[in-house]
């Protein structure tokens, strides 16, 4: 089984990148139950029927041996690709600045309210599809992600052959990462501190949650300055789990600021760009493994609560 998911991640697609976008892919269940492939994309994907048909009319549903037709066999275990429908999406009003660009990877630095990939109602408002797009890299991925809400330095591979090799620096924890987080002071919080703690995220639900058990999560915890009721914190994860910093901090009883989650759930409309997360990634460092030299990439974003107090109250847009 194994092997078959190493063998389906490796299939290229017949259709090309257009503007940046890549064909999504769907692949069949391993086992009969339909006709056609036309009555398993309906009887999957019911409410768009009218828009399966007309894709698969245009030649725009495709397998490996060609694109669909009304009456192609049903196959098990076979991908197919198509280019999804697009969503309406509010243009994120902030630049997506290049800090290092080379053969092998380009570095970026994330705005805040720009998702890294696409992904439900954030499709070509992301750094991978306006990358692609911008700098002709059709083929460029991702090799870790950021939250939609959080700014700072992201590293995105040129070459699908070198993809792995970034990704495992990041899975295997070699990648030296640094933050920087806005949130309430408080004087009774002992610091430097190292939060270790087990936390879950589960599917469909937004919020991860701590609970007991083995620990999988841990971050170091430093007080980068203070003013007023305000403290600047740096944030050193060991561990990358969804929300880690945000949930540590959240925790402590200094939720950081602009947070939508945590404490409590907000709902923020889609033009809403005032007041983000005050969360950055400020620094990546580690030892290439392409060429096996030492790297190291630096944010020149700034967290408007700390930097701008009176722009952050008066919801004044941040892009620095």
């Amino acid at each position: 089984m194994r092997s078959r998911r190493r063998r389906t991640s490796r299939e290229s697609s017949p259709l090309p990148t257009v503007d940046g976008l890549a064909p999504a892919r769907v692949r069949t269940p391993p086992h009969d139950g339909w006709t056609t492939m036309r009555d398993h994309l309906v009887d999957r994907f019911p409410h768009v029927a009218g828009r399966i048909d007309a894709r698969i009319a245009a030649g725009e549903i495709v397998t490996g041996d060609g694109p669909l037709t009304p009456s192609t066999p049903y196959t098990p275990s076979t991908t197919l690709w198509l280019y999804r429908d697009e969503p309406d999406e509010v243009p994120v009003p902030f630049g997506l600045p290049v800090l290092h660009r080379d053969d092998d990877v380009v570095v970026v630095d994330k705005p805040h309210l720009l998702a890294t990939i696409p992904r439900g109602s954030h499709v070509r408002q992301t750094v991978l599809v306006r990358l692609r797009h911008e700098l002709g890299l059709p083929a460029l991925s991702p090799a870790h992600r950021l939250d939609r809400a959080t700014a700072g330095v992201l590293l995105l591979v040129v070459r699908p052959e070198l993809r792995g090799a970034y990704q495992t620096l990041f899975a295997r924890g070699r990648v030296r990462k640094s933050y920087e987080a806005v949130a309430g002071a408080d004087p009774a919080l002992a610091l430097p501190r190292t939060e270790v703690s087990r936390i879950v995220k589960r599917p469909g639900v937004f919020a991860a949650v701590t609970e007991p058990g083995e620990p999988n999560a841990e971050t170091r915890i430093a007080l980068a300055g203070r003013r007023g009721d305000r403290a600047l914190y740096a944030l050193t994860p060991r561990t990358g789990r969804t929300h880690q910093l945000r949930v540590h901090l959240n925790g402590l009883g200094v939720p950081i600021l602009g947070d939508d989650v945590y404490p409590e759930l907000r709902r923020r409309a889609p033009e809403d760009f005032t007041r983000p997360l005050q969360l950055l990634s400020r620094s990546l460092e580690f030892d290439d493994p392409v060429t096996g030299a030492p790297r190291r990439f630096v944010s020149r974003r700034s967290l408007q609560a700390w930097d701008d107090p009176d722009g952050w109250a008066a919801g004044t847009p941040h892009e620095w």
